[in-house]
């Protein structure tokens, strides 16, 4: 999630456990401090812009780090903080709950996180919810500038904070049932015009009303974007190449299978300015990918691979994409001008030698 959430959600769950000892100000500082520690994984370096990418959110994001760090960090805390001095248990949960929550709610996106390494080293990202949803933050942050503006603590602080919590944990929840409900949906759309996918994701949009749901074949994958006010027989299916034959020389390449393991097999290859280049579907829209890297040149049907480089993911939403969300917000099916399939289905295919 962003970083204001992050700040937010620490603050809020510092204030529940130590705003009526510390006094909510403080607490609400030190929570968001804590809460956004984890992130400071984007300091430690990296071999090369794939590394730096699947292994952002590691093992700082571990709740069994989390585990071990939080009684020498709530020592620290005790031991330079008067009030706490009585309070080591009480402190040593919140520095817990401040450091772990924020690897839960990681853990929601599609990004995901390495929360359960090195137990399970894969990253965990159920994709329920976008990294930015107010709808999320904007109850934690209400509190928490309430608990910047409140000199005491108060039952009604207390009662404000931890509603907040409870709600803003229930609509996360929830975001689990519509991403179901999707992907149930979605199902029953792709079997109906004789799509077998191998598999399917449901991953949430920015204000989760239109869900976009991937399905994967060998050679192709298949876009539907649903909203709860659809008429799923009128679905419509944006189906592209994924161009396998690029990359069929380069199983074993260290970027490679990077990419392939932390994408969870949702990537595409294609041919851009002589270069191979292999892009994450989860994030980003068609053909607007965030996340993508030069991995090998191509060379009179010739891959040879190179050291991983960007190669200008971008995240781009033109007008167009705003009057058809517009449209398919109000249940209306519309084509998404910037993803037509007319072409993309005689795509012609390159085959790459080893």
């Amino acid at each position: 999630m962003d970083s204001l959430t992050q700040f937010a959600l620490g603050a809020a769950v510092s204030t529940i456990c130590l705003g009526k000892t510390l006094g909510p100000r403080k607490a609400a500082l030190l929570g968001g401090v804590l809460g956004t520690l984890p992130d400071l994984d984007v300091f430690l370096p990296a071999d090369d812009p794939v590394d730096d990418f699947v292994f952002h959110r590691g093992w700082t994001h571990s709740v069994f780090v989390h585990l071990l760090a939080a009684p020498f960090i709530g020592e620290l805390l005790v031991r330079s903080m008067r009030l706490l001095k009585d309070h080591r248990f009480l402190v040593w949960m919140a520095v817990f709950l401040c450091l772990s929550t924020h690897a839960i709610i990681d853990a929601m996106t599609v990004y995901g996180t390495r929360i359960l390494w090195p137990i399970h080293a894969d990253p965990v990202g159920i994709g329920s919810i976008f990294i930015i949803d107010l709808a999320y933050t904007l109850p934690l942050l209400g509190v928490v500038i309430w608990a910047f503006k409140s000199q005491c603590w108060s039952n009604r602080l207390r009662n404000g904070v931890a509603t907040a919590l409870i709600v803003s944990s229930a609509y996360l929840a929830l975001t689990v049932v519509w991403q179901a409900n999707a992907t149930n949906r979605a199902s029953v759309i792709f079997a109906r015009a004789g799509i077998e996918a191998k598999s399917i994701f449901a991953i949430a949009s920015p204000i989760n009303l239109v869900w976009r749901v991937i399905s994967l074949e060998n050679d192709r994958y298949h876009n539907l974007y649903l909203s709860p006010f659809d008429d799923d027989l009128q679905a419509m299916i944006y189906s592209h190449p994924r161009h396998p034959e690029l990359v069929a020389c380069l199983r074993g390449n260290d970027a490679f299978e990077k990419l392939k393991w932390f994408s969870r097999g949702y990537y595409r290859s294609d041919l851009e300015a002589n270069q191979i280049v292999v892009s994450d579907l989860r994030m980003g829209l068609t053909p607007h990918y965030i996340f993508k890297f030069a991995i090998a040149e191509y060379d009179n049907g010739i891959a040879r691979a190179i050291s991983p480089k960007p190669s200008g993911g971008q995240m781009n939403v033109s007008g167009q994409d705003l009057d058809w969300l517009t449209t398919r917000l109000q249940g209306k099916p519309a084509i998404r001008a910037t993803e037509t399939p007319k072409t993309a289905l005689n795509a012609k295919k390159r085959h790459a030698s080893c």
